[in-house]
Formats: structure tokens, sequence, C-alpha cells
């Protein structure tokens, strides 16, 4: 299955044709506060969370991540520190993450590393340029309503090349065009400028999450969840986060 291309549905489309049904924002926002009862009364039929993580509410999640971006852009990372037998151990029959990631799949942004986190901590989903099409708002919906993570950050990143190819709008191998339909909003935003367009798009691509899935919107507006966008800068190290 190419996951890349089904993940680059173009904003507020559906994956098949980018028209108004699947996860069209159109029909999902006219759903209004119907959509979030029904994400309410849904949770009783999901199965249970993980219990190790309900103590922490979202601005603690997020804080625990900030937290460990910091010691990785000091040089004093603890996760290492961990006894990885027992990690493997304790998580070979469940999983008990704190935080959702929507990366890039840019070899440079190594997310466990860059958020000082071992094994078990993050849910992560990566697919280039970081968007959020139909399979990738699936697999946040299960680590958030399954799982139990309490915050999901877009990570945006320096030089992230397929938004750079997008904005070139050149002929490409491949399948790779199929990428930047949803990178288009962020594209024009950006007016011409790179960096604008990349932190751009990792805000609308939170949005996106927020606005075209009932289940996390519903999640967000009841206080279960956060959902924030972030920027990686590749020669500091440091994730900053976006309005």
């Amino acid at each position: 299955m190419d996951l890349t291309r089904r993940s680059a549905t173009p904003a507020f489309g559906c994956a098949c044709c980018g028209g108004g049904h699947g996860f069209g924002r159109r029909r999902l926002l006219g759903q209004g506060l119907g959509a979030i009862a029904a994400t309410a009364a849904l949770g009783t039929a999901l199965p249970r969370r993980a219990r190790a993580q309900s103590t922490l509410t979202p601005d603690a999640a997020l804080q625990t991540l900030l937290d460990g971006n910091k010691r990785f852009s000091e040089h004093r990372m603890t996760s290492f520190d961990e006894d990885l037998a027992i990690l493997k151990e304790n998580t070979v029959g469940k999983q008990e993450p704190y935080a959702g990631i929507l990366s890039c799949a840019d070899s440079r942004v190594p997310v466990e590393l860059i958020f000082d986190q071992t094994i078990g901590h993050l849910f992560v989903t990566r697919v280039a340029g970081n968007t959020a099409g139909t399979t990738v708002t699936a697999s946040l919906e299960y680590g958030a309503a399954v799982l139990g993570t309490k915050v999901i950050m877009v990570l945006g990143h320096a030089s992230c090349g397929a938004v750079k190819a997008a904005m070139k709008g050149q002929a490409v191998p491949g399948q790779i065009s199929g990428l930047f339909a949803a990178l288009q909003p962020a594209v024009e935003a950006g007016h011409g400028d790179v960096e604008t367009a990349i932190k751009m798009n990792a805000r609308i691509q939170a949005r996106l999450l927020t606005t075209a899935s009932p289940l996390l919107g519903g999640m967000v507006w009841s206080g279960d969840l956060k959902i924030v966008a972030g920027y990686y800068a590749l020669d500091t190290g440091v994730v900053t986060l976006l309005s």
C-alpha cells in the first residue's frame, strides 16, 4: 500500500478524490456539536485507555515533551540511562504513550531522540511533509482514543524537502507529486518563503486534525487532548511551539 500517497490528501478533502466526502471539511464541520456528542458516546465502545498515563493532563504531557527537547538541545539526555531490557519486557504486551507526534519522514528528525524519550513513550506517525491525510489521522485517533495520548504535536522542521519541492512545482519522478496537493495551502501562505511555508504547514495540519476529525475535535473540546504545531531547528536542535 502506498501510504505516502494516501497521506497526501488535499486539505479538507478525501483520500481518493479530494472531494467533500470522507474527512471533507464542509461535511464534518456541518455536523457541529452533534459530532462532538457522538464522539463522547463513542468513548464507551472503545477499549479502556492505558491507566499508567491517565494522571497526565494535556498541558503536563506537552511540558514533558518540551522538557525532553531542552535536555536534548543542551546535550544532557537521560533516556539512554534507562534499562532497555526492562523497557522491552514491560512493553511487549502493551503500549502506554503519553504523546502523539506527526512528523516529517526526514531522516534528520529522529523524534524520540529530539524529545529525549525512550521505548513506549511516544506514538509517532511520519510522512514526508507531515501532512494529516486519512491514514495518518486514523492512526492519531487510535493513539488518542485507545492508547490515551494527551497531546498531539504536528512537527515541521527547517529545510523540509517536501515543502521545497511543492513550492518549486517541477516535474518529479514516481508518485512524489502526490504529496503536493496537501502542501499547497501552506505554499500559498508562504508567499515564496520556504521557512514561512514550513511553519504554516505545521499550523494548517494541526488545525486539520481538529476540524476534520470529530473524534479528535471532541477530545480537544472536552479538554482531554491538546493539539499543537511545532517547529524543529536542525542547527540548534530546539523545538518551538507555533501559535
